[in-house]
């Protein structure tokens, strides 16, 4: 197969900021381009209630996104890109093309693939670290507002939308019991020295519910095998996130999708690459770099221009 008569030149899966990224690029290097997105573009940034590492003076996810909406607007408007709604199934490389499968059947083809997809939330059941009674309720802190929050209130996991949600309300001061695994503790760095927070080093923890009354009970084993109970008001969910990965796509022991590994016609762009590359500012520079690398390489596109 020619890849001329392939759907498009550059099939983008996944509109958040690597994605976008990866669009305006191909699209700059006037590439017929083409966006795949499940649910709205920006994904998780509309979620995040304060940026602060992120150039162009954003101060909130959903405003970054709706700049990325914006940037893919403009595109479509200038016949420079096509945005298609659909759910990524399956993709597979090539020697003259790649192929992208949606879940309702569709194949679409192009010259290269960027998958974008991200990560997706974890949820107690997914964390060796808990043993948990299924009536466990345990809703994202990121949905919390401060007035829901008690003197009382432990959160599982310090990953980073701790230190996210935080900045969004700089006024609160109801301290927050966390309880930190040994895989959070280079995530906790960043705010341990936060007054709102105590963070209780663990190594498991089990949550039942008591006979009487409300709340919760939670064991909590440390490191040295101790052993502390604690009643808890409410418990809220913030163990981090789990990649998002296409079926087609190789990936290590982490369930993340080094972009080394994979085909040749298929790069890896954003939060899906590694858990420590989880930034607004790097998935942007990934999903550009990931056009330009397979723009300028020779044994795919003769240089400088895709074939």
């Amino acid at each position: 197969m020619n890849t001329r008569s392939c759907d498009t030149d550059v099939l983008v899966v996944g509109a958040g900021p690597a994605g976008v990224a990866a669009a305006v690029m191909a699209a700059s290097l006037n590439l017929r381009t083409m966006v795949i997105e499940a649910g709205p573009v920006g994904g998780k940034l509309h979620r995040i209630g304060a940026l602060e590492n992120v150039p162009g003076s954003w101060s909130t996810g959903p405003q970054l996104a709706e700049a990325l909406a914006s940037d893919l607007d403009r595109l479509e408007k200038a016949g420079r890109c096509t945005v298609v709604q659909g759910l990524a199934a399956k993709v597979g490389g090539h020697d003259h093309r790649a192929e992208l499968t949606l879940a309702d059947g569709r194949v679409l083809t192009s010259k290269l693939i960027v998958v974008a997809t991200g990560v997706s939330d974890l949820v107690p059941p997914d964390a060796t670290w808990i043993t948990a009674t299924a009536e466990l309720s345990a809703p994202p802190l990121w949905r919390a507002a401060p007035q829901d929050l008690t003197a009382r209130t432990y959160v599982l996991g310090a990953d980073r939308p701790l230190g996210t949600w935080l900045r969004s309300h700089p006024n609160v001061r109801t301290t927050l019991h966390v309880l930190c695994p040994p895989s959070d503790a280079y995530k906790a760095t960043e705010i341990e020295a936060d007054g709102r927070v105590r963070l209780v080093p663990i190594s498991h923890a089990a949550i039942t519910k008591p006979t009487y009354g409300g709340g919760w009970t939670i064991e909590v084993e440390e490191h040295d095998g101790t052993k502390t109970i604690y009643a808890a008001t409410s418990v809220l969910n913030n163990l981090g996130n789990k990649p998002a990965a296409v079926t087609g796509l190789v990936s290590g022991d982490d369930g993340y999708c080094p972009p080394d590994r994979q085909h040749r016609r298929i790069r890896i762009a954003g939060d899906l690459r590694s858990a420590r590359y989880q930034r607004i500012a790097t998935a942007h520079g990934s999903g550009a770099e990931a056009v330009l690398a397979y723009y300028y390489d020779i044994s795919l596109s003769g240089g400088g221009g895709i074939r």
